[in-house]
């Protein structure tokens, strides 16, 4: 008569644990239909499903318990009946999802409230483990402010209401100071092969037109306009015709000072060298220019850059006009879709990076589109959204691991 036996082993962890009672179940003949095992700061979990007869499974667990004794370890055996195996075996064609919790620091209320939306869509948590290394204890204010913590649950099933669960969600992190992003764990999630970045308040933390301006003494009037078309109130090719008009005359000698001395966002170094380590294209997409663009790509090695060309006169200043089709939001869409067809990888296996109204063309395209510390519209528009951390905190939404990724 055929048993299904669960087996669960706890304790200290050591050398030799897995393998001793492994080689216990194969002396058996002891099939092996399932088996996990994990450790929280050296103390095992370790589980098998097993297939047996009735003729064998009292010596198997009779010398399981034994070697377990030797092994100062506990072991817990629970009949599972065929009805239940066959029932858990159904659940594999469910869809499994993916749920990132981020942020500078993550307590038990965060995984509470997470967990209880996971619970009300009738979920089922395979798994959670943390994709960021353990914090010190004597971590000083200095070290706090720059920390990050995430962690990742892996669930499986059908969301009651997917939209639901995803505002329940928004509401967790507006309320928490934290990301949460919930993502669909299929094939192209784990093998993401292109990234495209907007770069003025993405890439860099200041908008490069209105370093230009300042420098012709029109910044405040190129900063309003700007305002104006991030928040998606005025259409952006006029109001970049506008804004480049203003700089009309100014020498390009000061272009190099301002590049030179962009206020570089938090973790964009990080990023691009694990990004660029394991093989992965990136792009810069941006209504700004040329001039910095390609700038930003040889400090951080970008694989392509398509900006704006600001026009040049015989003396070296501009003219206030740019040089041929603007770049805007439904051009960065556009070049999102030949970029990939260039790299011979599907659109879904794409990621899109940025954080204003012209940006959504591009983020809505991707297979992951990223609002990064966005304008309120885009964040509501966009699937999922990176507010508390620096870009670095992409890698956890591609489901990196610090231990693997130490740059």
């Amino acid at each position: 008569m055929t048993e299904l036996i669960l087996i669960n082993i706890s304790g200290n962890d050591h050398p030799g644990v897995t393998a001793t009672l492994t080689a216990i179940l194969a002396k058996h003949n002891a099939e092996i239909l399932d088996i996990g095992q994990s450790n929280i700061h050296h103390i095992l979990s370790l589980g098998f499903l097993i297939k047996t007869d009735s003729a064998t499974s009292g010596d198997i667990m009779k010398d399981i318990l034994f070697k377990s004794y030797e092994l100062n370890v506990r072991v817990r055996f629970t009949p599972v009946s065929v009805a239940d195996y066959t029932e858990w075996v159904g659940r594999q064609g469910r869809t499994r999802w993916i749920i990132t919790i981020l942020g500078r620091k993550l307590d038990a209320g965060h995984i509470a409230a997470v967990s209880r939306v996971v619970a009300e869509q009738e979920l089922n948590i395979d798994a959670i483990r943390r994709l960021t290394g353990r914090l010190p204890l004597d971590e000083d204010d200095a070290e706090r402010a720059h920390s990050k913590q995430c962690v990742e649950f892996s669930v499986r099933g059908n969301p009651r209401d997917r939209s639901a669960m995803q505002d329940a969600f928004m509401q967790i992190a507006a309320k928490g100071e934290v990301d949460i992003s919930l993502q669909e764990d299929n094939m192209y999630r784990r093998c993401r092969r292109l990234v495209c970045f907007d770069m003025d308040s993405t890439l860099i933390g200041t908008e490069v037109i209105d370093e230009l301006a300042d420098r012709a003494g029109v910044g405040d009037k190129v900063k309003a306009i700007t305002e104006r078309a991030m928040r998606g109130e005025i259409d952006f090719n006029e109001s970049f015709r506008e804004r480049v008009a203003l700089l009309k005359g100014l020498d390009t000698s000061v272009m190099q000072d301002i590049a030179e001395n962009l206020p570089i966002t938090e973790g964009l170094d990080r990023l691009m060298t694990v990004l660029k380590r394991t093989g992965y294209k990136t792009a810069i997409l941006s209504g700004g220019f040329t001039y910095f663009g390609n700038y930003l790509k040889r400090r951080f090695g970008f694989d392509y850059v398509y900006a704006n060309e600001l026009e040049v006169d015989d003396q070296g200043r501009l003219t206030g006009r740019s040089i041929g089709e603007i770049v805007d939001g439904k051009r960065k869409a556009e070049l999102l879709k030949v970029m990939a067809q260039v790299e011979q990888v599907d659109i879904q296996q794409t990621v899109a990076v940025g954080d204003g109204a012209n940006d959504l063309p591009m983020l809505s395209t991707a297979g992951l589109g990223i609002a990064f510390h966005a304008k309120p519209k885009v964040k509501a528009n966009a699937d999922q959204s990176l507010s508390t951390i620096g870009l670095d905190g992409i890698l956890y939404f591609l489901g990196f691991k610090d231990s693997l990724i130490q740059a």
